[in-house]
């Protein structure tokens, strides 16, 4: 009876009387989680509920691509992952080794050198939602992106992770980025912070730079992420910057991103970028990852217990040579960043290699492609008109969403150049490999083992007899090439590319250049090649994007970054010697200090082989009748300039206007022009439109050296109205008073 009476209240609710509280009732949340009560007074008392201890270990790694939370309290862990192009795929927990997942192939998105190459904001939006709803799927934390640094040197070997040499461009690209990755609830960490302009000894040159090329080129990018996007997360470089190493330098770190810039977010060093326990408590370091160790571990095979944020950090916090309220600073910011991703419930859950990112990364890599020349109007290739397309270089086969260091992504699909050109035009394409580079390796160089004279002669084999040469070269992400951990070598393209070129020619004088790189080259066949374009590391629908362009299914809108000199020792980093760059293995001096890229040019006189945003089109577009809403400006206005905008030609193209602004009688050193504006348009032929390009008078400062801070002279200046820094259609004087 006793068990039957136990059966039947088993199934009735217990209720305490005392406090009238239902067993079956949902627990009451811990106010840090609940996300009613302001962000703020949320991290203040999760704060207050961790121990020492607990507050330390979230400062460095646990593995080599997470973090710990506390799981006494409920706050998860923090995941993150490269990189900017792609969301990495799986790798062991103490190790670079493959985890060989069967379900993390994702999307490959174009290099952000091919981002920047749009001149378009709205393509970096949807560039950033798709790879943060990668990312978001994925269940990451951080995504280790975007990167900003400045391309000063085509021999950088990262410069395809970067967005250009101008600093104006690169503002206006990551933001849009930045802001709808997170919307993913995915935080975005900027990076390298900073000056990270080389690969070559990367872990401790020390770069000296006047304090006015730091704020006017290689920090404005940064702080537009950091003031504009709001961005969650930053990355510091692996460089010293004044004698201290990025990841852990007082000016660049507390007196710039957390103090005059207001930075909330966390500074997470890049892996193996701290070097010392007290310059990195007291510097503005918030989280640690990667460091190696010795081999003399206290636990796991990692030694994370022996990083500089672990036990020796809490050593000196228990001796009192670091205040508590260091801790409770770095501690605070990462479970900032921790509430705003893992414990916000509102964020999507994401999606992750679906057509719709496909297409993202088909229209990017199709508004970023730039065609250099085009002799004769050789392009687009009619397919009526041909009947044998030879098809020649390795990189129409080659993967190129593999290598490069941390960008390496393992892509659930890529389209090659051949495969992309064979779709559209069938049968009339034949291929040859022309040359050949090694597989593959991170930091050293694996030569092929293909007889390159045999290659050689096959690909002139099928250039004799073809209507027309279509040549995919360029760079490959090999070691040495555009590839992380090691700078290039020579200007010229690699695996003697360029003899084969030449042989080509002498048989075939219809040649079509394709060049995928994320770097200018040297081109001493431009006078005999009628068309060059410029495709970079173009990812997934690598293939699609190509041959759309090249059979003018899509009209080419892309324009160049970055300049490209004649010869290496065009580019002012190249003309102090070796002291400017590459440094002298232990000290680099910025003597090219504001001149970098087309403000070096411009400034010098010195003609490029195709100018700072250079690109052509299958159309033809008129700029007209350009005036100022105004003469005359206060520093606190915004001058208009507006202008006409006509599609002159037969088919439908977009334009990029450039307005460049020219101080005249400057007390200080200027360049002749900077880029402060431009807008993308978009029209039908015979199609035109008024557009109103807006300058923010406050955005021609320069950086005055004597008081610390911005300066805008009264006088007069000039907007120069271009499509590119090398043609300038219109000149309009403004004063500011």
């Amino acid at each position: 009876m006793y068990k039957q009476i136990f059966s039947i209240l088993r199934m009735v609710p217990v209720v305490f009387f005392a406090g009238m509280i239902s067993l079956n009732a949902q627990p009451v949340k811990p106010f840090y989680m609940n996300e009613n009560h302001p962000l703020e007074e949320r991290v203040k008392n999760a704060l207050s509920l961790m121990t020492m201890e607990e507050k330390v270990a979230m400062c460095h790694a646990q593995s080599k691509f997470s973090s710990k939370g506390v799981a006494r309290l409920g706050i998860p862990e923090v995941w993150m992952s490269d990189g900017p192009h792609g969301v990495r795929e799986e790798i062991l927990w103490d190790s670079w080794g493959e985890a060989k997942w069967t379900n993390d192939s994702c999307t490959a998105f174009p290099a952000l050198t091919c981002l920047a190459a749009t001149w378009n904001p709205e393509m970096s939006a949807i560039y950033g939602k798709a790879v943060g709803e990668e990312a978001r799927y994925r269940k990451k934390t951080v995504l280790l992106g975007p990167g900003v640094n400045i391309y000063r040197t085509p021999m950088n070997g990262r410069n395809f992770e970067y967005m250009g040499e101008d600093p104006y461009l690169a503002s206006r690209m990551v933001v849009p980025y930045i802001q709808e990755l997170q919307k993913n609830g995915v935080a975005a960490c900027v990076k390298h912070y900073a000056l990270n302009n080389q690969e070559l000894w990367r872990g401790h040159i020390n770069v000296e730079v006047s304090d006015r090329a730091l704020r006017e080129i290689y920090l404005p990018a940064f702080k537009a992420a950091v003031t504009e996007a709001k961005v969650w997360s930053v990355m510091g470089a692996y460089n010293q910057f004044r004698g201290e190493h990025c990841c852990h330098n007082d000016l660049l770190l507390n007196k710039i991103l957390k103090d005059e810039w207001r930075f909330d977010g966390t500074v997470i060093t890049d892996w193996g970028g701290a070097h010392n326990t007290m310059q990195s408590a007291m510097n503005g370091l918030d989280m640690e990852m990667g460091t190696g160790t010795d081999g003399m571990t206290r636990s796991v095979s990692n030694a994370y217990d022996n990083y500089y944020l672990a036990l020796p950090f809490l050593d000196e916090l228990r001796k009192g040579t670091v205040p508590e309220s260091v801790l409770n600073d770095k501690a605070s910011r990462i479970l900032r960043m921790i509430f705003r991703t893992e414990m916000n419930s509102k964020r999507p859950l994401g999606s992750f290699a679906s057509p719709e990112h496909a297409q993202v990364a088909r229209k990017v890599a199709e508004e970023g492609i730039v065609l250099l020349k085009n002799s004769g109007n050789i392009l687009p290739l009619d397919a009526s008109k041909l009947k044998n397309i030879a098809v020649i270089g390795e990189n129409a086969t080659r993967s190129l969403t593999v290598g490069g260091g941390s960008s390496n992504l393992k892509a659930k699909n890529e389209i090659s150049p051949l495969t992309g050109l064979r779709t559209r035009y069938g049968s009339k394409i034949t291929y040859a490999m022309g040359y050949a580079s090694g597989p593959p390796a991170y930091g050293r160089e694996i030569p092929s083992k293909l007889n390159a004279e045999t290659l050689r002669n096959e690909a002139i084999v099928i250039a004799r007899t073809a209507d027309v040469v279509i040549f995919v070269g360029g760079l490959n992400k090999n070691h040495f090439q555009d590839c992380e951990g090691g700078d290039r070598q020579s200007y010229n393209l690699p695996f003697d590319q360029d003899q084969l070129l030449d042989e080509i020619l002498k048989v075939n004088k219809n040649v079509v250049v394709v060049l995928a790189t994320g770097n200018a080259v040297a081109m001493p066949w431009i006078e005999r090649v009628p068309a060059v374009v410029q495709a970079w590391y173009l990812g997934s629908e690598a293939g699609n994007a190509i041959a759309s362009v090249l059979s003018g299914d899509v009209n080419p809108s892309g324009k160049l970054p970055f300049t490209f000199p004649v010869k290496l020792s065009d580019n002012g980093a190249h003309s102090f010697g070796p002291l400017c760059y590459p440094g002298d293995s232990i000290k680099e001096v910025y003597m090219d200090d504001i001149l970098v890229g087309y403000r070096w040019h411009d400034t010098k006189n010195i003609a490029p082989l195709f100018a700072f945003g250079h690109g052509l089109s299958y159309t033809n577009f008129a700029l007209s009748n350009p005036q100022t809403d105004k003469k005359t400006y206060t520093k606190a206005e915004t001058v208009k300039l507006t202008f006409t905008v006509q599609n002159t030609g037969k088919v439908s193209g977009a334009e990029i206007a450039q307005v460049y602004v020219t101080q005249k009688n400057a007390p200080v050193l200027r360049p002749a022009k900077e880029l402060k504006g431009f807008k993308k348009v978009f029209l039908k032929a015979g199609e035109q439109q008024t557009i109103t390009i807006p300058v923010k008078v406050e955005d021609i400062a320069y950086w005055d050296e004597k008081t610390g801070n911005w300066k805008v002279d009264a006088g007069e200046f000039v907007m120069n109205l271009a499509t590119s820094a090398g043609d300038v259609k219109f000149k309009v004087p403004v004063e500011v008073k």
